[in-house]
């Protein structure tokens, strides 16, 4: 087990989406609150957090009035998130930019702050990386079923740069098969939250499993 690492006014990015360590997070950067903030970790190679909402928007919209004062409506999110590393990094145009970002290690929040211009910060302790855990026969047709989607992804001529799955490919792990899949499957943000929360990787896949074998992909 790694030792348990903390990080302190870590700036988030809550988002209607869920990462998943290992996972690919593309960004176009419009906001004021944000386009410092991720000037600022691409020039540090700093990370951010990305956190699923729970509720608001991605993009502030005015609200009632809130005992901040601020004017904007109200926004909450999931205690359990992602750190994310940028990747690849454009500014196009004045107040545009353009970013790649791969998840790497879960994290919890143990408390946040919103800041004036409405930029949330947070102290979060990371949490261990899935254990490796080789893929158990009865759960092959899973593994095999995303080497199927990659391949026939690649004999389309698709690039490696746009890939929805980023190489290499452990498709005998079952972390990383469960949570390719968990980014793939168009399932409720909730669950793929819940999911994303697991410690157990083998459990995950299981989960995984079984939406597939409902869903008829994974024969």
């Amino acid at each position: 087990m790694s030792e348990a690492l903390t990080l302190t006014s870590l700036p988030l990015f809550p988002l209607g989406t869920v990462l998943y360590p290992g996972g690919l997070l593309p960004l176009r950067i419009f906001e004021v609150r944000y386009l410092d903030m991720i000037g600022k970790c691409h020039k540090a190679g700093a990370p951010f957090g990305v956190v699923s909402l729970t509720e608001g928007s991605e993009v502030r919209r005015p609200g009632h009035a809130e005992p901040s004062g601020d004017g904007f409506a109200h926004e909450a999110f999931s205690t359990v998130g992602t750190l994310a590393t940028i990747t690849e990094f454009a500014a196009p145009q004045a107040g545009l930019m353009v970013i790649r970002c791969i998840g790497t290690q879960r994290f919890t929040i143990s408390s946040s702050e919103k800041m004036k211009h409405g930029l949330w910060i947070a102290n979060v302790t990371r949490q261990d990386d899935d254990i490796a855990v080789k893929i158990p026969e009865d759960l092959q047709d899973t593994a095999d079923a995303l080497g199927k989607l990659i391949q026939t992804l690649q004999s389309r001529g698709v690039p490696a740069g746009q890939m929805p799955v980023l190489a290499p490919y452990r498709l005998q792990d079952c972390g990383w098969v469960a949570n390719r899949w968990c980014e793939l499957l168009p399932i409720p943000l909730e669950l793929k939250q819940r999911l994303m929360e697991l410690d157990n990787p083998l459990l995950r896949l299981e989960l995984v499993g079984d939406i597939l074998g409902r869903t008829g992909i994974a024969l």
